[in-house]
């Protein structure tokens, strides 16, 4: 009989997910079919739903799947060294390979980058993207988890963590030494800002805040855990605590370095506030056209600071990311904790869940309540 497995199939903006069982088809030559362990839903997949980033439709999105090997051919398993059984993580960007940015290593920001997600789910092979039961990706997308690693852990911070990680390569670059910080905040403690206050205090790093809107006691708990020494929130600690904390843990002059994981709008003039003389804002989290606000340039021109957007990763971060997170073995029960699990069939309680609040981090899992390791 042929196999069959399930799809949430993203409708347009404001629409309920479509729930849809196809078959199972063979793997074309160059690519992979992988069984789902976890596929999270990120923050750029709630803009979508929102409109606030176009994608088109019908469609399955999501960006984050994590699975096992289930069919590959001898020939690609030679060229790339996975094989049948393999836990991998599945990287969404296929860079051109031939534009300026490419040429000069700079592949995450491709001008001409191209995603595995965006095949019509009604023409097979129709297991395009994340939010499935199956997936069908091309090999050469394909980073292996090592054995030791909790893949469904992984799976926590597929995005966040290369994401993140890619952010503090590009403040290397720039001459920004993360050793050397004394001060740093998170702004906002969803995926991205929790892996990045773990970046930080791995990095030794004494004074890592971590600030949110809402009061959540088990998130603060979380934040404690992964890295932070401190964690705020305006709701229950204020504005004026917040900006206390930052002066008493850096003498007076401000933050060597805000990162922006909030996806707030108005948390971009407050992280320039935050900062010292030539201090660093990185801004991975503004990722969608939301509304715009304004400004003090001048804030930026008298403090010298040093500002850098960061949007995308490459599979070298992927590969980066996994090798941070295998040293970190310990932490694996704290991380899974913030995963709440539901069946690609309850795709859209999740997202009503997230809405609400009611969740860290969504993973989509062949059952729920759980994954395989």
């Amino acid at each position: 009989m042929q196999q069959k497995a399930w799809a949430a199939v993203f409708e347009g903006p404001h629409k309920r997910f479509s729930l849809k069982e196809f078959d199972v088809c063979s793997a074309p030559e160059g690519m992979a079919g992988l069984r789902l362990i976890a596929s999270g839903i990120c923050g750029t997949d709630v803009h979508i739903k929102n409109g606030k980033i176009p994608v088109g439709f019908p469609s399955i999105i999501g960006h984050e799947f994590v699975g096992q090997i289930e069919e590959i051919s001898p020939e690609d398993a030679g060229r790339s060294g996975l094989t049948a059984g393999d836990r991998v993580i599945s990287v969404i960007a296929c860079p051109c390979g031939e534009c300026l940015l490419c040429r000069q290593g700079d592949d995450a920001n491709c001008v001409r980058m191209g995603v595995t997600n965006a095949g019509d789910p009604d023409v097979p092979p129709h297991f395009f993207g994340g939010f499935a039961e199956y997936n069908l990706s091309p090999v050469q997308n394909l980073v292996k988890i090592p054995a030791e690693t909790d893949a469904a852990a992984a799976a926590v911070f597929a995005c966040a963590g290369p994401t993140a990680i890619h952010a503090f390569s590009l403040a290397r670059q720039a001459g920004f030494v993360l050793g050397e910080a004394s001060s740093a905040v998170v702004q906002g403690i969803g995926p991205v800002g929790l892996f990045a206050l773990m970046y930080l205090a791995s990095a030794g790093i004494k004074n890592v805040i971590a600030l949110t809107v809402r009061e959540n006691p088990a998130k603060r708990a979380l934040a404690l855990a992964l890295g932070a020494s401190r964690v705020l929130s305006y709701e229950k600690d204020g504005a004026d605590a917040v900006a206390q904390t930052i002066q008493e843990v850096s003498a007076g002059l401000g933050a060597d370095l805000v990162y922006e994981a909030s996806g707030n709008p108005d948390a971009f003039t407050q992280g320039l506030g935050m900062l010292r003389n030539r201090g660093l804002y990185l801004v991975p989290g503004q990722y969608s056209n939301g509304r715009n606000v304004e400004i003090a340039p001048q804030t930026i021109t008298f403090k010298a600071l040093r500002i850098i957007g960061s949007s995308q990763y490459s599979m070298r971060d992927v590969r980066e990311y996994l090798s941070f997170f295998t040293k970190r073995r310990g932490l694996e029960a704290a991380i899974r904790s913030a995963a709440s699990c539901y069946a690609v069939r309850q795709i859209n309680d999740a997202f009503d869940d997230m809405d609400a609040g009611l969740t860290v981090k969504c993973l989509l899992v062949p059952s729920p309540g759980g994954g395989q390791t």
